[in-house]
C-alpha cells in the first residue's frame, strides 16, 4: 500500500490567466519505496477562519458572514489533477480559479481582511494506480490526508488587482438592474456606479433650469426648440 504525504510549499498568483487564478505548489511524497504509475487526485480547499485573529474593523466587516457567532469553515474550491508516475517524491502545480463575487462566502471573507494570512486546509482524496507483483494495482487515497497553507492577504489582493483594479463585483437582482437603468435615464446619470453613489447620498442630479429672464438661449438650444415646435404643428 502506498504511503503518501502532501505538503503545500508555495502559493502565488498565476500571471496571464484568463481569470483570477492561484497556483498552489504541492509536494507529494511516497514513503514505502513503491513506484506509482499515476495518481488521480482531488483536492478540497477550505478556509479555516478560527485559525487567525481579527482587528475591530475586520470583525465588523465579517459580522454579516458569521452573524456575530464563532467563525466556521468556508468552502473555497474543489479541484482535480492527474499526477504522472513517480517514486520518492514529486511536485505538482495545482491551479485554483478564484471569484471576486462578494455574494460568495469565500470572496466576502477575503475582501474583509486587511493584512495577515488566510489559513487554508487542503483535503485530499482520489485514486492511486500502482504496479504490483501481479500487475496494475488500484487503491484509494486515504481521506485523512491533508495539508495546510497560509495564504498572505497581500497575495490575494495582488491577484485581484491584476484583473479588477480599483473595482469590486456585486450581484443584483434583474429587477434591481432594470430599476437602476431607469433611474440613470431619468436623471441623465452616465454610469451605474455614479447612480448608486447618488442614491447612497440621497441626491439626484438637479433638473436643468431655464435661463434668467432677458438672457438668450444658446444657439443649439434655440434650434432644438424651434424644431420641436415645428414637429408639433398639424400638416
Amino acid at each position: 500500500m502506498a504511503e503518501l504525504t502532501f505538503t503545500c510549499v508555495d502559493v502565488a498568483p498565476l500571471r496571464h490567466a484568463a481569470a483570477p487564478t492561484l497556483r498552489f505548489r504541492l509536494r507529494i511524497e511516497e514513503h514505502s519505496g513503491e513506484r506509482l504509475h499515476a495518481l488521480a487526485l482531488r483536492c478540497q480547499i477550505r478556509i479555516n477562519p478560527a485559525a487567525r485573529r481579527y482587528d475591530d474593523e475586520e470583525s465588523r466587516a465579517l459580522t454579516g458572514l458569521f452573524g456575530g457567532g464563532p467563525p466556521h469553515p468556508i468552502q473555497f474550491a474543489m479541484v482535480s489533477a492527474t499526477v504522472p508516475g513517480f517514486s520518492g517524491e514529486t511536485d505538482l502545480d495545482l491551479d485554483v480559479p478564484c471569484t471576486y463575487d462578494l455574494e460568495v462566502a469565500a470572496g466576502n471573507y477575503f475582501s474583509s481582511l486587511r493584512d495577515g494570512v488566510i489559513p487554508l486546509n487542503l483535503l485530499f482524496s482520489g485514486t492511486v494506480f500502482g504496479v504490483g507483483a501481479h500487475g496494475l494495482r488500484v487503491e484509494q487515497v486515504p481521506w485523512h490526508l491533508e495539508a495546510t497553507c497560509r495564504l498572505p492577504v497581500a497575495c490575494w489582493r495582488d491577484l485581484i488587482d491584476q484583473y479588477f483594479p480599483g473595482t469590486a463585483w456585486l450581484r443584483l437582482d434583474r429587477g434591481t438592474v432594470d430599476a437602476l437603468a431607469r433611474y440613470r435615464l431619468d436623471h441623465a446619470i452616465p454610469t451605474a456606479d455614479a447612480a448608486i453613489v447618488a442614491l447612497l447620498a440621497g441626491e439626484t442630479r438637479p433638473a436643468e433650469q431655464p435661463p434668467p429672464t432677458g438672457q438668450a438661449r444658446p444657439a443649439a438650444q434655440t434650434r432644438l426648440a424651434g424644431q420641436a415646435r415645428l414637429a408639433g404643428r398639424p400638416r
